[in-house]
């Protein structure tokens, strides 16, 4: 029989196991829901003026606006279609 730590210990284990589970399953979603989004922008001047402009509200961190610069440009160009 195992003593109480150890089964405080397994079942510390688990947890860590079912959170890094539950975090992965996490990002998949996120990316899954950015990619369908960024498609549908992308074949819609609308939507394409609309999520370039959200994005460039919330996103405020100088890396993030350097890496979204080529997806901002053709958000732009899609948009620019509907004038």
């Amino acid at each position: 029989m195992k003593t109480l730590e150890q089964q405080i210990a397994s079942t510390q284990s688990k947890l860590a196991r079912l959170r890094t589970k539950k975090k992965a399953s996490d990002t998949r979603v996120k990316i899954v829901v950015g990619a369908v989004v960024t498609k549908a922008a992308l074949e819609s001047p609308h939507a394409a003026a609309k999520l370039a402009a959200l994005l460039r509200e919330r996103v405020t961190r100088d890396l993030d606006v350097k890496e979204l610069q080529p997806l901002l440009s053709d958000l732009d160009e899609k948009a620019a279609q509907d004038e």
